[in-house]
């Protein structure tokens, strides 16, 4: 998301679109990630304030050019609100270390700043290259906690005043997502055709705090497992949130037991809007592994 205190903070870093610099003395130990060949082969964000902005995408495919190119720039693609994703293939698996860290995902966090999203990994049990296989959701902390909830649905709608759009989710709650100052472009995805869409995923509890100090809203991270999330314990020094394929689980709660990964999904998982900021979003940068098959 585009938040005010944020852009206070970085601003120049913004206008350019890419990663933060990270901030010394924080986080998790160094690795040593491999560039491996990827690309996204899905893409649909939540309504938000990045949405088309600077692109145009009027189809699936354009809409993952744009990021590829993000990507290949080290810029940042925003999911958007709840439940917005992206999807990549690794051209070449990422295999499971049985316990390290497999791969890596780059964000923008920075102390006070987390928008968590959730990973889930697929291997490509069919060999079709494409994925349709069954997805895993990675543990993290907050997995198997009363707050956080999994199976939440919401559907984003157009509405008839161009400034805000509607959503309600599986729960009986509503509410808008308005259009800011800072960004005044339509923020419907160009791609849908259709006026209103469904997202389903894993809700993660409100890491927001308003901080009467500094006047502003404070993102809190959670202690590991999340993407674009300022975590002490598996975020590098270079930036990159790290994430084991042990920590695939089914929607039962066992263990997935995958030799190996061919595609990554990260999902925007929290429900989060206030007027000073908008939406809590999910933002990537980049994909790495740190074990693959070459």
């Amino acid at each position: 998301m585009s938040k005010f205190f944020k852009f206070a903070l970085v601003a120049a870093l913004l206008l350019v679109g890419g990663c933060a610099p990270f901030e010394s003395g924080e986080g998790g130990e160094d690795a040593s990630p491999r560039e491996l060949e990827y690309e996204v082969v899905d893409f649909l964000p939540a309504p938000g304030q990045f949405v088309n902005e600077g692109y145009s995408a009027t189809t699936m495919a354009e809409a993952c050019a744009y990021a590829e190119g993000r990507f290949r720039n080290r810029y940042f693609v925003s999911l958007g609100g709840f439940g917005g994703y992206i999807v990549v293939k690794y051209k070449t698996p990422i295999v499971n270390s049985e316990g390290d860290y497999d791969f890596g995902i780059y964000s923008n966090a920075f102390s006070g700043s987390s928008e968590p999203g959730i990973v889930w990994v697929s291997q490509d049990v069919n060999q079709n290259g494409i994925a349709d296989d069954e997805w895993f959701e990675l543990r993290g902390s907050e997995s198997g906690k009363d707050c956080t909830l999994q199976n939440y649905s919401i559907t984003y709608s157009r509405t008839a005043v161009e400034t805000e759009i509607a959503w309600r989710d599986n729960g009986g709650e509503s509410g808008v997502i308005e259009r800011n100052t800072m960004h005044q472009q339509d923020y419907f995805p160009a791609w849908i055709a259709e006026n209103e869409y469904t997202l389903t995923g894993t809700l993660l509890p409100d890491n927001s705090e308003w901080s009467e100090k500094n006047q502003e809203w404070v993102l809190h991270a959670f202690e590991w497992g999340y993407a674009d999330n300022y975590s002490a314990v598996d975020m590098t020094a270079d930036r990159a949130n790290r994430f084991r394929i042990s920590d695939a689980y089914t929607a039962n709660g066992e263990r997935a037991n995958l030799p190996q990964i061919d595609f990554v999904k990260v999902q925007s998982a929290t429900n989060v809007i206030h007027s000073a900021i908008g939406e809590v979003s999910t933002e990537v940068c980049d994909f790495v592994s740190y074990n693959s098959e070459e």
